[in-house]
């Protein structure tokens, strides 16, 4: 029970790997608060994950609702010890996979707000809650298309999953005397419900293709990730901090 009596606030939290690691800290002792814009999905999630875990539906991209989600996990629990910043993607503009020459700039700032904007808002108001405690864990999810190097993603995406990389590392040199770990992890393709449609839109020979380029030979999913965040934010990574794991089955 590497988490009994810790509390964790995880973003994004309603699917895919936020709902796998919200099972996972929930399972290990964790009293879990759970971030997610659309309610009804969101309570699906909470029942899902159990007792142990509290539904805060919210817009994570909107300063005042953060800091009100914040301080219902402190009136609620009167502390903070995990916060895993997961809201972000590709799936808020019509075409993921767009070339700059086609982007339009409402599309490019998008992107970049949506991937970098939550994780700065949350970190922000978790930081003075864990320096008054002492300590505290925060992980980052940025992405192995931060590399630049996939054919499927956008430029506005690498560059923001990218930010979110360097970030994670200024982070940690500016919270590590405070006793914060802070990391990052870059999953691979992960086989969540959100990327299903893609998945399926590659057909058994795109989706063998896809395998054939892993070394482990299987595409990801949200447990695979979910298990390196919870290394992440245990006892067991209190000397790791400033680090990005990719999770990519070697990709």
């Amino acid at each position: 029970m590497r988490f009994q009596g810790k509390v964790a606030l995880i973003t994004g939290a309603s699917d895919g790997i936020g709902l796998a690691t919200s099972r996972m800290f929930a399972a290990e002792g964790a009293k879990v608060f759970m971030v997610a814009r659309e309610k009804s999905r969101l309570a699906r999630a909470v029942a899902d994950v159990g007792s142990s875990a509290v539904a805060l539906p919210g817009d994570a991209t909107e300063p005042a609702a953060v800091s009100e989600l914040v301080d219902r996990v402190m009136q609620e629990a009167g502390r903070l010890d995990i916060l895993v910043n997961g809201v972000g993607g590709s799936t808020v503009v019509a075409k993921a996979g767009s070339l700059v020459e086609e982007m339009s700039l409402e599309d490019w700032r998008l992107l970049y707000g949506f991937n970098l904007d939550p994780m700065f808002l949350f970190t922000k108001a978790a930081i003075p809650i864990m320096k008054k405690q002492g300590g505290g864990k925060i992980v980052n999810l940025s992405s192995l298309a931060s590399r630049g190097t996939s054919g499927m993603i956008s430029a506005a995406y690498v560059g923001s999953k990218a930010a979110v990389t360097a970030v994670t590392r200024k982070l940690a040199f500016e919270l590590g005397p405070h006793g914060i770990n802070v990391n990052s992890i870059s999953p691979g393709f992960t086989l969540s419900e959100r990327m299903r449609p893609t998945w399926d839109r590659l057909g058994f020979s795109g989706q063998a293709e896809l395998r054939n380029r892993i070394p482990l030979r299987r595409v990801g999913t949200p447990e695979d990730q979910a298990r390196v965040i919870c290394f992440l934010c245990s006892p067991d990574s209190e000397f790791v901090t400033g680090v990005n794991i990719d999770v990519t089955g070697g990709q």
